[in-house]
C-alpha cells in the first residue's frame, strides 16, 4: 500500500521537476516515518491529510513569527496529531524519536 501523494492542493510536499524536495535530511526522516506508519495501518491517508490541512491552516491564521514557513514542520506535527489521536503512540514519544532522527549526522543514512 502505497501513500497516495498528492500532486497539488494544500497538503501537497514541495517537489521540483515532479521529484520530492527536502531541504535537510530531517525532513526526508520525517517524510519517510509518515509513509511507513501509513503503510503499517497506524492510521489511514485521509486521516493524515486532514491533519496536515488543519495544521498548515492553523499556521497560516496566525503565522509564527519566529519560525518561518516550514512544510515538514507541519508534516510532523500533523503525523504527531494523528498518532496521539489514534493512541497509537503519545506526542513525547513522537517528538523523543523525531529529535534523535534529527540529531543524526548528515549522511547517516547513505550506505554505500
Amino acid at each position: 500500500m502505497t501513500a497516495p501523494l498528492d500532486v497539488d492542493g494544500t497538503a501537497a510536499p514541495p517537489r521540483a521537476n515532479g521529484e520530492l524536495v527536502f531541504s535537510a535530511p530531517w525532513e526526508s526522516r520525517a517524510f519517510g516515518m509518515a509513509v511507513t506508519l501509513y503503510e503499517a495501518g497506524a492510521f489511514t491517508w485521509p486521516q493524515f491529510q486532514a491533519a496536515l490541512i488543519a495544521r498548515i491552516a492553523a499556521w497560516e491564521n496566525a503565522p509564527d513569527q519566529n519560525r518561518p514557513w516550514s512544510y515538514y514542520h507541519h508534516w510532523l506535527a500533523a503525523l504527531e496529531d494523528v498518532l496521539d489521536e489514534q493512541g497509537t503512540i503519545s506526542c513525547d514519544e513522537v517528538a523523543t524519536r523525531a529529535l534523535t532522527l534529527a540529531q543524526r549526522p548528515a549522511g547517516h543514512d547513505h550506505h554505500h
